[in-house]
């Protein structure tokens, strides 16, 4: 069956689904495989749960069903079909992907232009080679524009998410120390970043560029760009400030634009959020109510404030930049007592022991600080000291936790997903 014959299947359905937990009625239902899981093996219960039809690709199976129609591979029609989707609308695409702060620029962005627009955006951490295509295969009629969030671990990996999702428009937030080891170092980081703008450079297209970050004004050389910084040059000049409840607030037009995200390092993420609200033409009361309507969530900058302490959660994921910028940021804040509590940083590849080194270095003459770390990287750094405390894993500070209550404190959690630091929240 060709794409076209998928295409109008597809029209006629109420939706993709790659999972029987949670598809709807007359779905079109893509037998999709991983490392734990093999969709071909819910061929049956699709159907009995209201499949329109089946995509499935197992090569000893045959299925008589009418609603099942078989291929060569279903991930590989999956992107297909979105890429022929994507073909039938002539609409602003928005890629956007980076080391770091890509999931709250994207979410930023989001809530700023849809102020004015019918926004369909990437959803969660849909970011992969499976979530793009889902996202795309989202974009209706009624959509205006679109945000679609690129991650990726290996070079060539932005570059297929961008010939499916094929962005007129693009961002990179930065280039930092993530995914080391699948990039082989910060030099395949940036090069496998770049493929945005080399795909939009190809597509004469428009960057969107942080004018203070020099490897963004190197590599955009030769396109189109907007910008945003402390540069004169910038299309829109950046001014920040912290508010008393040490809160970001940014300056447009000498009128203060608060948000609701702590931190400098979120400063990037809110200009750039403001810049395209203004290539976009937004006015300035659209793009406050963006950024003032956004509130950060899911272990990503997020504030929760409990019956005993205020606790900035970012433990959704970290890097060695994320983790330096959010600890820079930590031991600013004043009038408080401060807890770190740390955990390793996973993917860095063989300078993992010396990166963990840098981040205990920076934090373990700081008089301030009481510090917990969690993991077996930063315990073979482990030492005997009255303000930190290593833990092999969550569990075990838990169980300290609870024996040893900690009141009235401001506590960063910050770590690699893995970790799973946010189980110690319930305790804190």
């Amino acid at each position: 069956m060709e794409i076209d014959d998928i295409y109008s299947l597809f029209s006629k359905s109420s939706g993709i689904s790659t999972d029987t937990r949670t598809i709807n009625k007359k779905n079109l239902f893509f037998c999709l495989k991983g490392e734990n899981f093999n969709g071909n093996s819910f061929i049956n219960q699709a159907i009995d749960l209201g499949a329109s039809f089946v995509i499935y690709d197992e090569k000893k199976l045959y299925h008589k069903s009418e609603k099942t129609i078989k291929v060569k591979n279903a991930l590989e029609t999956l992107q297909l079909l979105a890429k022929y989707h994507r073909s039938k609308f002539k609409i602003p695409i928005i890629g956007l992907t980076g080391s770091n702060g890509k999931t709250t620029s994207k979410e930023l962005i989001n809530s700023v232009l849809s102020q004015k627009f019918n926004v369909t955006c990437t959803s969660n951490n849909f970011n992969n080679h499976i979530g793009v295509p889902l996202t795309i295969l989202e974009i209706n009629r009624k959509t205006d524009l679109a945000i679609i969030e690129m991650g990726a671990n290996h070079l060539g990996e932005i570059d297929l998410l961008c010939s499916i999702a094929d962005p007129n428009i693009g961002y990179i937030t930065n280039f930092g120390k993530a995914h080391l080891e699948g990039f082989g170092g910060i030099e395949g980081v940036v090069k496998g970043k770049s493929e945005l703008y080399e795909y939009i450079r190809q597509k004469k297209g428009i960057v969107l560029v942080n004018n203070d970050d020099s490897i963004q004004r190197e590599k955009s050389k030769g396109i189109k760009t907007f910008s945003f910084g402390k540069s004169k040059k910038s299309n829109y000049l950046t001014h920040n400030t912290t508010s008393n409840e040490s809160l970001c607030e940014a300056c447009l037009n000498d009128k203060k634009i608060k948000s609701n995200l702590y931190g400098e390092y979120n400063f990037e993420n809110i200009n750039a959020s403001i810049a395209m609200g203004i290539y976009f033409d937004l006015s300035l009361e659209q793009i406050k109510n963006g950024i003032k309507n956004y509130i950060p969530k899911n272990n990503r900058s997020e504030m929760i404030r409990t019956k005993s302490n205020f606790i900035l959660a970012d433990s959704y994921n970290a890097n060695p930049t994320s983790m330096k910028v959010s600890i820079q940021s930590f031991i600013k804040l004043r009038d408080t007592k401060k807890i770190l509590i740390l955990g390793d940083m996973h993917e860095i590849g063989k300078t993992s022991i010396i990166e963990h080194k840098r981040i205990l270095n920076s934090i373990k003459k700081n008089k301030d600080l009481k510090i917990f770390l969690v993991g077996k990287i930063f315990n073979q750094l482990k030492f005997n000291s009255e303000k930190i405390q290593f833990f092999y894993k969550t569990k075990e500070l838990i169980s300290h936790l609870k024996k040893n209550l900690i009141m009235d404190c401001t506590i960063l959690l910050k770590g690699s997903r893995k970790i799973n630091l946010e189980k110690v929240i319930p305790f804190l």
